[in-house]
């Protein structure tokens, strides 16, 4: 709530939050007995890849769409590498209009940058259903890579919403390909080492402050990267992962193989503890899952011919409140990172917050509900999660979408009930 987490009922009309507070004799359509949980904003994953078009053979919209809500998770920002990349017009209309009538959470796709593309951007960042634009500054999964300095302050340039950059930097990930060990996946965080990560970040906020442009740098990953970006908060803003706060090499990379292996790599404890640090401090403005799946035909391959990215959805809010739970983070701060940061660094209109006027989105976590994460409950095609054993306290019980239940008891509860979401920025064109 806005004075904090207090007893309340909360009153819905047409999608909409009508009334906070107590109201015995209030008649309603149905009503929902909350009792002994927590109703939270609707949480929002700002980072996703949902593969389709191209690979739906590991993910496709209505998949990992109803693998967020199953997890909790009521909103998605989806990512542009796909086949062929959304990086014009009609590639977003295609994404928008697969969408439609078959995502279970509310979506919206971001814009890849490329050289070729960037006279275009500030046009692009504008259309309906567009969260902003997204640059991949060293080489990860897919075809999309922006990585001259004169490039990157050009997309910089061109357009006024806040861009959303995978920062490391490609020539040194070349120059370090060799020290990819094959077979041994636990070279991935020496071949793409903490410097990659830092020289980047590094530049590219030089870059937007040159270019006077919002910035928020995706995945942090390093120690490193924190000072730079705590000297940056008037301008720039940044996430991390719940995998990067709660695994640690090289112990996930002996027990997972290449099930551990995305971009940038989950470093050593030190790294893990700096971004607590860097949670607690408040520098970390998000956290989003970086979703991203692929087969275990593909992981199975020998390193480094296996694909980086491991799905993260379904079991974003679970982790969280597990380490809500051991005391690493307060509800607060989790409602936080999940909810308010998304809406207040992407602008997003009418979610985010449980305040009058606002879209009827919850997550209902039952916190002293105990279970084991399992691969057989993960709704997404590749049908594995590197979480699989692990034993959380805090779960989703419950997702409401505009005043609607999407998922129910570990359930879906309706069918795909997904819109696009809107944003203050272009109020105008939604």
């Amino acid at each position: 709530m806005p004075g904090g987490i207090v007893p309340a009922d909360i009153g819905v009309i047409g999608g909409r939050i009508a009334a906070i507070g107590s109201f015995p004799q209030a008649k309603a359509a149905e009503i929902f007995e909350a009792k002994g949980l927590h109703v939270l904003p609707g949480a929002i994953d700002s980072q996703c890849h949902f593969r389709e078009p191209g690979n739906e053979h590991k993910e496709d919209l209505e998949s990992g769409s109803r693998a967020a809500v199953l997890g909790g998770v009521t909103g998605v920002f989806e990512m542009p590498n796909t086949a062929p990349p959304t990086t014009n017009r009609a590639a977003i209309d295609d994404k928008l209009a697969r969408a439609k009538n078959r995502m279970h959470c509310d979506y919206a796709f971001y814009v890849g940058a490329t050289p070729a593309n960037i006279a275009e951007l500030a046009t692009l960042e504008k259309l309906p259903g567009v969260c902003g634009v997204k640059a991949f500054l060293g080489s990860s999964t897919g075809t999309l890579l922006l990585n001259k300095p004169e490039d990157i302050l050009a997309a910089l340039k061109s357009g006024n919403r806040r861009v959303a950059v995978h920062s490391e930097d490609e020539d040194r990930l070349i120059a370090r390909k060799h020290l990819a060990e094959r077979g041994k996946p636990a070279t991935h965080p020496v071949w793409r080492d903490a410097e990659a990560a830092r020289a980047s970040t590094e530049r590219v906020l030089a870059l937007a402050k040159q270019a006077g442009r919002r910035l928020h740098v995706l995945h942090v990953t390093t120690g490193d990267e924190i000072p730079l970006l705590a000297a940056a908060k008037d301008f720039a803003t940044a996430e991390t992962t719940p995998q990067h706060l709660t695994l640690s090499a090289p112990e996930c990379y002996e027990r997972l193989g290449t099930y551990a292996q995305m971009n940038p790599p989950i470093r050593d404890e030190s790294h893990r503890q700096a971004l607590w640090g860097a949670i607690r401090d408040g520098v970390i403005d998000v956290i989003g899952s970086d979703h991203a799946p692929h087969t275990r035909e593909e992981k199975d391959k020998t390193y480094p011919d296996t694909p980086s990215g491991m799905p993260g959805v379904q079991t974003l809010v679970t982790l969280l409140l597990d380490h809500v739970n051991k005391g690493s983070l307060s509800l607060e701060r989790f409602v936080d990172l999940t909810a308010h940061g998304p809406q207040r660094i992407f602008g997003l209109a009418g979610k985010g917050r449980i305040a009058r006027g606002w879209d009827a989105d919850f997550t209902i976590v039952d916190m002293n509900h105990t279970r084991t994460i399992e691969n057989s409950w993960i709704a997404s095609h590749c049908g594995w999660t590197p979480f699989d054993g692990m034993k959380t306290k805090g779960w989703a019980v419950a997702a409401i979408l505009r005043g609607q239940f999407v998922m129910r008891d570990f359930a879906l509860a309706a069918a795909s009930q997904g819109q696009p979401l809107r944003f203050v920025e272009t109020l105008q064109h939604s």
